[in-house]
């Protein structure tokens, strides 16, 4: 029964420790305002070679 109780409290702490660590990417994404970071990132895939190594160099 003790070895239960123990699961049940590690499954409890790792609840709260994911919820915790999704409000912390979900905090870090919107409201550090990181819009143009994300926006270049985006587009990374459409560029070409040469343009994407100026998009690295600059930021």
């Amino acid at each position: 029964m003790a070895i239960q109780q123990i699961f049940d409290d590690a499954s409890s702490v790792m609840t709260v420790i994911s919820f915790t660590t999704f409000l912390g990417i979900v905090g870090w994404t919107y409201l550090l305002r990181k819009g143009s970071d994300f926006d270049r990132a985006a587009r990374l895939p459409f560029m070409d070679e040469n343009e994407a190594a100026g998009e690295s160099e600059r930021g």
